[in-house]
């Protein structure tokens, strides 16, 4: 098996022939046939298509067999076959964010260095806020986890108001510092800076993304009053620089989702 790279019904289909009809046993039943394509051209063919051309009926990308029907002469599970050999999936889509910031390298490079290489006796802070935290209640009862049915939530609920959370996340002990809000403005974010900065007196570098209420005079005139702190902001459009996005991920997933 581990020779031919087979399994164990092949082996065993070959033994029993062989037993049977000792050497008589050991030719093919059925031949087979010469592939009509050469395997190479046609993985080509289907990857030309498949990479570099649209379907003509308008649709937005191509299935198996939509793409068997334009090919003509292919079948759908051979389609299937080279797009799982070549790791390509025309069904999936994913998004992405071009960061416009004409620094981007200069603040990537800064952030990433905080990170790979921490000033010693420094405390470190990924910043942020999560705004606009609805705060529903359900009409109806909910309906429990039960063998055979999912958890059921009523569809209709009622407002009651948002929340903003801000949170800075210590890097090096995964320490999370959080504080509600009404609203996320610069008056709230400079009295977060104020509880943050009141831990033991040293160097403190908190990275934060470029929203407004990071830059106001009000965070700057803070900062100057308060010479230990230190802000890095991400380029713009690169919250995965940010670490405290991930446990924000995980607080909406599995608590307010």
């Amino acid at each position: 098996m581990r020779r031919l790279r087979c399994d164990s019904r092949f082996i065993s289909r070959w033994s029993s022939r062989f037993l049977a009809e000792r050497l008589a046993g050991l030719y093919a039943r059925h031949p087979g046939r010469a592939p009509v394509h050469p395997p190479d051209k046609l993985e080509a063919r289907v990857l030309n298509l498949t990479l570099k051309h649209r379907p003509a009926d308008g649709s937005t990308h191509w299935s198996s067999y939509k793409l068997a029907a334009a090919l003509g002469d292919v079948g759908a599970s051979t389609i299937q076959r080279i797009w799982r050999k070549h790791g390509v999936r025309p069904h999936r889509l994913d998004t992405h964010m071009v960061s416009n910031d004409p620094d981007f390298e200069t603040k990537a490079a800064d952030v990433i260095g905080l990170y790979l290489n921490p000033p010693a006796r420094a405390a470190m802070f990924c910043v942020d806020a999560k705004t606009v935290i609805q705060a529903l209640d359900r009409k109806d009862r909910m309906l429990p986890l039960s063998p055979g049915r999912a958890e059921s939530h009523g569809i209709e609920y009622k407002r009651n108001g948002t929340l903003s959370l801000i949170a800075a996340l210590n890097t090096t002990t995964g320490e999370v510092i959080g504080k509600t809000a009404p609203r996320h403005t610069s008056e709230q974010f400079v009295a977060f800076l104020a509880d943050v900065s009141q831990r033991p007196k040293q160097e403190i570098h908190m990275i934060c993304d470029n929203v407004s209420s990071h830059k106001t005079p009000r965070v700057q005139e803070f900062l100057r009053q308060h010479r230990n702190v230190r802000l890095h902001y991400t380029p713009t459009y690169t919250s995965w620089l940010n670490q405290v996005e991930n446990w924000f991920s995980r607080i909406q997933r599995d608590v307010i989702a």
